[in-house]
């Protein structure tokens, strides 16, 4: 569903150091204990995963019934505008309602959403509709539930809880959508899966209802009445919104080693869109299979994700982190275009190795073989990219401004995300999936070449986090500096 951001960066910043519990016990373990978070835990898995269910479901859905692109555009669309138009306000009535009955009634409305979508069958306005409404519940679950961790553990044991939550947020794209849902889709059909994800949003609204109340912090002694007060208390929310991202856009500005940092993260987060929107077209049309079968695309890239993160933490530190981005937006973008060309690669294969004779090449060099293997290596390549980016812009940022910038890069991926998923459908349903998928191919690969030439002659970075330096009088002038000195 809507992409929720993860809860070390909307509630108080954790302690920076693990923590074990007083029996010496990893307290991962330990939070997992309280049963109140637990509680949380298991509802946040269950919406998470579902939530990303559905949107294989409906894409599946849609896609079938209308062959078109552009139509899954507008379902990506559903998802994500609300979250962009609603963000800014949605913090300011979780403040003043109980958080626990937000999260059991916008559960609630996101079943009932699940259920009212097994009536409309493949009637695209309605599914548009219902989805923007499960969209908007979304909005305002995720800042409630972030809000919820600091009330159900103790201070000691945030980072831990934090970091079980945002593991669960990562893996739930690739459990959800590229597993489960083509799972269910292929075994019992959409209608089967909206139905089970509907049970597991009444199964998560149930958790959050045994959870213990969470009443605003102030109730009682408010200035202005409830209506008036909310609308005013949004206003003020939303011009403080749009001075902290003001802000946050000069010091990018005078930092050129964040604005890159963004702009790779932009990148990806593009590529996510675009691919998605694609996605069912290029199963069907290059690939020559069903559209639910996109799973053989979506789940080795998943799977290339992982490997990406585990040859990082194996190998990371061994290359300037600069580099690593740079090549990895570079293999990217090469294998995104190679992707768009797996069906003459496979041809070509296919000819070598029948005048070779050595084995039966059907198997071996098969166009879904090809796929595969190309898509396992683009997921590493993505990794590389986006966990490297993420990690050089968070010891890039001084305390001081982070939010402000990180409020940035949350805008920039949210544009970055629908304003592709807006161009390529239409595109797409014209000129074919192949030719957008080559030219974002070619496009991702100039990104990495335009960030090599403007670094040529600079620091490629350190291979290691950098040393924290003395706390300055103004950390902004410092950053500025520091960034000057690297590039």
């Amino acid at each position: 569903m809507i992409p929720e951001l993860p809860p070390e960066q909307r509630v108080e910043r954790a302690p920076s150091q693990p923590i074990t519990s007083a029996v010496g016990e990893p307290s991962a373990l330990a939070v997992l204990r309280n049963r109140p978070f637990l509680l949380l835990w298991l509802s946040q898995a269950a919406t998470q995963i579902g939530g990303n269910m559905v949107i294989f479901g409906l894409t599946f859905i849609i896609f079938s019934s209308t062959n078109s692109s552009a139509a899954v555009s507008g379902l990506l669309l559903t998802f994500l505008v609300p979250s962009v138009l609603f963000s800014a306000v949605a913090g300011v009535y979780v403040d003043r309602l109980d958080r626990r009955r937000i999260l059991v009634v916008t559960n609630l409305i996101r079943a009932a959403a699940f259920g009212a979508m097994l009536l409309v069958g493949d009637h695209l306005l309605l599914l548009y509709l219902l989805n923007t409404l499960v969209a908007i519940a979304s909005t305002l679950f995720a800042p409630a539930e972030a809000a919820m961790i600091p009330r159900l553990v103790p201070r000691s044991q945030l980072l831990a809880a934090n970091g079980i939550f945002t593991l669960t947020l990562n893996a739930a794209f690739p459990i959800g959508f590229a597993l489960l849902g083509g799972i269910v889709v292929n075994l019992a059909g959409a209608p089967a899966l909206l139905m089970l994800v509907a049970l597991l949003y009444l199964v998560a609204a149930g958790f959050c209802y045994t959870l213990p109340p969470a009443p605003p912090a102030e109730e009682g002694d408010r200035e202005h009445p409830t209506v008036l007060g909310a609308v005013h208390d949004a206003e003020q929310a939303v011009g403080s919104t749009f001075g902290q991202l003001s802000e946050g856009i000069d010091f990018i500005r005078q930092n050129r080693s964040v604005s890159w940092s963004l702009v790779y993260l932009g990148v990806t987060a593009s590529l996510i869109g675009v691919l998605g929107s694609l996605g069912p077209g290029f199963a069907s049309k290059t690939l020559g299979l069903n559209p639910k079968d996109i799973v053989v695309v979506v789940l080795p890239m998943g799977f290339g994700i992982v490997m990406g993160l585990l040859l990082l933490n194996s190998y990371g530190r061994l290359l300037p982190r600069r580099r690593l981005i740079e090549g990895g937006l570079i293999s990217l973008g090469v294998l995104i275009v190679l992707l768009s060309l797996a069906g003459p690669i496979t041809r070509f294969l296919q000819r070598v190795q029948t005048a070779s004779r050595l084995v039966d090449p059907s198997s071996l060099v098969s166009l879904l073989a090809v796929v595969v293997a190309i898509a396992i290596l683009t997921g590493i390549a993505y990794a590389i990219v986006a966990i490297s980016s993420q990690t050089q812009l968070q010891e890039d940022l001084p305390a001081d401004v982070r939010g402000r910038v990180y409020g940035v890069l949350f805008t920039l991926i949210s544009v970055a995300s629908f304003v592709p998923i807006i161009v390529v459908g239409p595109i797409a349903d014209i000129v074919g999936t192949t030719p957008v998928i080559l030219l974002v191919g070619i496009l991702t690969t100039l990104a990495g070449a335009a960030s090599v030439v403007s670094h040529r002659g600079t620091s490629t970075g350190a291979t290691l986090p950098p040393i924290a330096p003395p706390e300055p009088s103004d950390r902004m002038t410092l950053a500025t500096e520091d960034d000057e000195r690297r590039d």
